[in-house]
C-alpha cells in the first residue's frame, strides 16, 4: 500500500518534518530506564507533542507509569520498546491520576496508545488502542480517550481548538479536553482547527474526523479521517457496532501477523479514511418492496475495501456483507434472512464478460452487476478482461 495521505500531505514527506531532536527531553529529570515525558518531534519550530499535564514533572509518576508500561503486552504477546515511547499527558482527571503514552510495539510494527489509570500506589493499562500504521499515532493531532465520564479527546499542540458532534468548540487543560457526549454505535463528526506550521503553512480550519462511538472496542481505534465529509454522509442511519462485528464490514477481514491470523488484533478491514457510498441499484424478492442495495468503500492500513449494504423498503433491519479486497471483481456474500444472496459488480466495458455456473438465477443482471442466490456449495464466478480472466469463488466451503 502507498503511504497514507493526511491533509494532503503523505506520511513519508511528513516524517521529514517531524524531526526527532534529542534536546526535546522531560522537563523532570528521569531515571535512563523510565519513559521520556513527552514525544521527540518537531513541526518546524514547535514542538508537537510536548510534556504535559500536572504530573509530567513528577518523576514517581514517571516510574509507576512505565512499570505499568513494561508489564503490558500486546493481543499477540508483543512488549513495548520503551526507548522509542513516551508519555504524551501525565495529570489528575476528575481526582484520578491519568497517563497517556505513545507505545512502539516493534514485533508487529504497530503503535498503541495505551491509557493508564492510578491504581493505589502504581497506574494499571485499562484501555489501549492499535494504531496498525506505525507512523498513524503521532501523525494524528487529536487522540480519543475513553473516559468514565464521556469521551475526551487528547490534542497536538497544532490544534488551535476542537469542536465536538455538540457543534460547540470543546474546552480544554493541557490539551485534554472536557468530557462530550458520543453515542455508542453511530458515528458523529469531530472537527479541530489547525495553526499554522511548516508542515501546513496555511493551518486548517476544518479538519473533520468521525468518531464512530464509545462502543467500539478495543484494540480499534475510533477516529476515521473524513476530509471531503463523504464518511459522514455515509454512514448516516448505520450501526457502527454492526458494521465493526466479527461478521460486518468493518470487522470481518482478521489482520495476519507473520504466518497466523490474530483475531484480537485491529482487523485488515478496519477503515482509517475515505468512507464513502454509491447506490448500485434496486433489488425486488418475493414480489415485496423494492430494496435499494449500496456499496461501501473505504481506505484501511491494507489498501482499499468494500461491502454492500442491503436497505429494506421497510422497518426491518440492514443487511451488511463482510468487507472485499479490491478486486477487478468484488464479490460480496449478503446474508439476507431468508434469502442469502451473491452480489457481484466490476467496471463494465466492451472488453469485460462474466460468466456465472450454469443454472444460476440473476436477480438483477446488468452491466456492472450481478445479483444471484447464494450457491448452497462453493462455486467459481469469472469475469474476462482483455488483458486476463480473473476468478472468484462464493458460497459455503467445501469440506
Amino acid at each position: 500500500m502507498g503511504p497514507v495521505r493526511w491533509r494532503g500531505l503523505t506520511a513519508t514527506s511528513l516524517s521529514a518534518l517531524l524531526v526527532a531532536v534529542a534536546a526535546c527531553g522531560p522537563v523532570a529529570e528521569r531515571r535512563p530506564q523510565d519513559l521520556r515525558v513527552g514525544y521527540d518531534s518537531l513541526d518546524g519550530s514547535l514542538t508537537v507533542w510536548p510534556p504535559r499535564g500536572s504530573l509530567a514533572e513528577d518523576p514517581a509518576a514517571t516510574a509507576a507509569a512505565t512499570r505499568a508500561v513494561r508489564d503490558w503486552r500486546s493481543p499477540i504477546d508483543d512488549r513495548v520498546h520503551v526507548p522509542s515511547s513516551g508519555i504524551l499527558y501525565s495529570g489528575q482527571v476528575g481526582g484520578t491520576p491519568l497517563a497517556l503514552v505513545a507505545a512502539s510495539v516493534p514485533g508487529q510494527a504497530a503503535s498503541w496508545l495505551l491509557q493508564l489509570t492510578g491504581d493505589g500506589d502504581g497506574y494499571r493499562v485499562t484501555h489501549a488502542t492499535e494504531y496498525t500504521d506505525p507512523g498513524y499515532l503521532v501523525y494524528s493531532d487529536v487522540l480519543p480517550v475513553q473516559a468514565a465520564d464521556g469521551r475526551r479527546y487528547f490534542t497536538s499542540e497544532r490544534v488551535r481548538r476542537v469542536v465536538g458532534p455538540n457543534g460547540r468548540i470543546l474546552s480544554a487543560t493541557d490539551g485534554l479536553t472536557d468530557p462530550v457526549d458520543v453515542p455508542e454505535c453511530h458515528a458523529v463528526t469531530v472537527t479541530a482547527t489547525l495553526r499554522s506550521t511548516t508542515s501546513l503553512p496555511r493551518g486548517r480550519t476544518a479538519d473533520r474526523l468521525l468518531d464512530l462511538g464509545t462502543g467500539i472496542a478495543a484494540p480499534r481505534y475510533p477516529l476515521v479521517r473524513d476530509e471531503s465529509g463523504s464518511g459522514r454522509r455515509a454512514l448516516t442511519g448505520l450501526d457502527t457496532c454492526q458494521l465493526a462485528d466479527k461478521d460486518g464490514p468493518f470487522g470481518s477481514v482478521t489482520r495476519r501477523v507473520g504466518d497466523r491470523d490474530t483475531p484480537d488484533s485491529v482487523p485488515a478491514s478496519w477503515p482509517m479514511a475515505k468512507v464513502a457510498v454509491r447506490t448500485l441499484g434496486e433489488l425486488t424478492l418475493d414480489g415485496g418492496e423494492p430494496a435499494e442495495l449500496e456499496q461501501l468503500t473505504w481506505e484501511t492500513a491494507d489498501g482499499t475495501m468494500s461491502a454492500v449494504v442491503y436497505r429494506p423498503a421497510d422497518d426491518t433491519p440492514l443487511v451488511y456483507s463482510p468487507a472485499d479486497r479490491t478486486s477487478p471483481l468484488q464479490v460480496y456474500e449478503l446474508p439476507v434472512p431468508g434469502q442469502p444472496l451473491v452480489v457481484l459488480s466490476w467496471r463494465s466495458t466492451k472488453d469485460t464478460t462474466l460468466s456465472v455456473p450454469p443454472g444460476t438465477t440473476r436477480l438483477v443482471d446488468r452491466p456492472g452487476l450481478v445479483v444471484a442466490p447464494l450457491p448452497e456449495r462453493r462455486q467459481t464466478f469469472s469475469l474476462a478482461a482483455d488483458d486476463k480472466t480473473h476468478y472468484r469463488t462464493a458460497g459455503p466451503a467445501r469440506r
